[in-house]
């Protein structure tokens, strides 16, 4: 009646990631203009950053026809980790490669600028929601606490991971809280 076969067991790995590591340059403070990176020079006050590694010697292969899931909470690095593997970001070290191809749907897209800084965005958003500055600064630290950004409110949005993007656009959700709440 029925002719039940054992599975063949893959023999080719899809995806084999071996010891790869990617880190982010983490600015201590806003230098956004060309002269304000000059003046500084001129005066001897360099920019200073944080090396955040958010990828550290990670390796593992996936054979054809297994499926690989990717757990962790917010900021354990599963997006960047996903768009290393997809070719959108390159390791700092270590290889990655794909026997077929890949299509990456990974970002989110909720229309920020994302050369802008996080802390730029927010601004932008509270001016479109009609918030005066005054009014954003006194909102400022809710805002980042809330969405668990503090430490990168000067980083560009392009350098977020995906997590981070999605907690800035629920922290842009605070704006128009803070709006009901002013006086």
């Amino acid at each position: 009646m029925f002719d039940l076969q054992t599975p063949k067991q893959p023999s080719e790995d899809a995806i084999i990631v071996q010891n790869v590591s990617k880190h982010f340059r983490i600015p201590h403070e806003k230098k956004t203009k060309l002269f304000e990176h000059i003046t500084g020079a001129l005066k001897g006050t360099t920019s200073t950053y944080e090396e955040f590694w958010a990828v550290k010697d990670i390796s593992f292969t996936v054979k054809k026809g297994e499926t690989l899931g990717i757990i962790g909470e917010n900021g354990s690095v599963k997006s960047t980790l996903l768009k290393i593997i997809a070719g959108v970001l390159t390791p700092d070290s270590g290889s990655v490669k794909v026997n077929g191809k890949i299509a990456p749907f990974l970002e989110l897209g909720v229309g920020f600028n994302p050369e802008l800084t996080a802390e730029d965005n927010v601004q932008l958003y509270g001016a479109i929601m009609g918030m005066s500055k005054k009014e954003m600064e006194d909102k400022f630290e809710e805002i980042f606490e809330f969405a668990e950004l503090p430490r990168f409110r000067n980083m560009k949005l392009k350098n977020f991971s995906s997590g981070m993007y999605a907690r800035h656009a629920n922290e842009a959700a605070v704006v128009p809280l803070a709006m009901i709440t002013r006086g």
